[in-house]
């Protein structure tokens, strides 16, 4: 049986824990908007895929690593939440065969590429996927992102990866369209993140190269040092839009928590 081509998909992974919280710690409704459309994430996909390959902002190696485990464990790479958010579990299985081809393909399309026999799941991987894939069924690698953070690098990787998407493999990016923990609910800020999530759908719904060639110099748009003082939570949508080709990718979500524009897109 042939597996369903899949997309790739940038999605906002919220604030640590943030979907899982007694909400005595903040307003009930800061996350609600995030967390049901990660829960309908799989509703909206052409058939349940065949394993998740998840790009995570809150890994980073020297090259391009995926996590071979077949028994991932949690990485509970957060603080300050409460003692409960530390026994969360989502115990997805690892797949080593799909870690080796994705380090295949990268290394073939000129990617330096490694695995990792060890590596468990951090929070911008079991967080979201466990709001998305409850069960905890389907097959899931984490992937790194590269040092030095060059964004031409993370669009040629996703360029690299594309060809799991005809196997069956969701490419999941996990990051947030906005990133700055100093500036959410200041001032200015609702104002300039909207600036910046308009620049950013706009140069996602370009063409390929057009596209590639505007979020490679993202750093040229209006207020983006601003969004993104360090750019690890935004280098996962390179990785997502290499993937995409060249139709032009959409925005499937946004709102506004903590005052901030947040975004999700999605590459047919």
């Amino acid at each position: 049986m042939t597996a369903a081509r899949q997309p790739s998909i940038f999605l906002p992974h919220g604030g640590g824990p943030c979907f899982f919280m007694d909400w005595t710690w903040g307003p009930a409704e800061t996350w609600q908007p995030t967390q049901h459309f990660l829960e309908g994430l799989a509703a909206s996909l052409p058939a349940p895929p065949r394993a998740l390959l998840v790009v995570t902002a809150h890994w980073e190696e020297p090259v391009f690593t995926a996590a071979a485990s077949p028994t991932p464990g949690l990485i509970y790479d957060y603080s300050g939440f409460p003692e409960s958010t530390y026994r969360l579990q989502w115990p997805a299985p690892g797949d080593p065969a799909l870690a080796a081809r994705a380090a295949d393909l990268l290394q073939k399309g000129g990617v330096p590429a490694a695995v990792d026999a060890e590596r468990g799941f951090d929070h911008g991987v079991f967080v979201p996927m466990k709001v998305a894939f409850p069960e905890a069924k389907i097959p899931t690698v984490a992937l790194s992102l590269a040092a030095g953070l060059d964004p031409e690098l993370h669009l040629a990787a996703g360029r690299a990866l594309a060809p799991l998407r005809d196997e069956g493999v969701l490419i999941v990016a996990s990051g947030m369209s906005f990133h700055n923990l100093r500036a959410y609910f200041g001032r200015e800020t609702t104002e300039k993140a909207r600036v910046f999530d308009d620049w950013l759908t706009e140069t996602v719904a370009r063409g390929g190269q057009e596209r590639a060639k505007g979020l490679a110099a993202w750093r040229e748009a209006p207020f983006a040092t601003f969004a993104h003082p360090r750019e690890e939570h935004l280098l996962p949508l390179m990785v997502a839009a290499g993937a995409g080709g060249d139709a032009p990718g959409r925005k499937i979500f946004g709102d506004e928590p903590m005052a901030a524009a947040l975004s999700a897109y999605r590459f047919d």
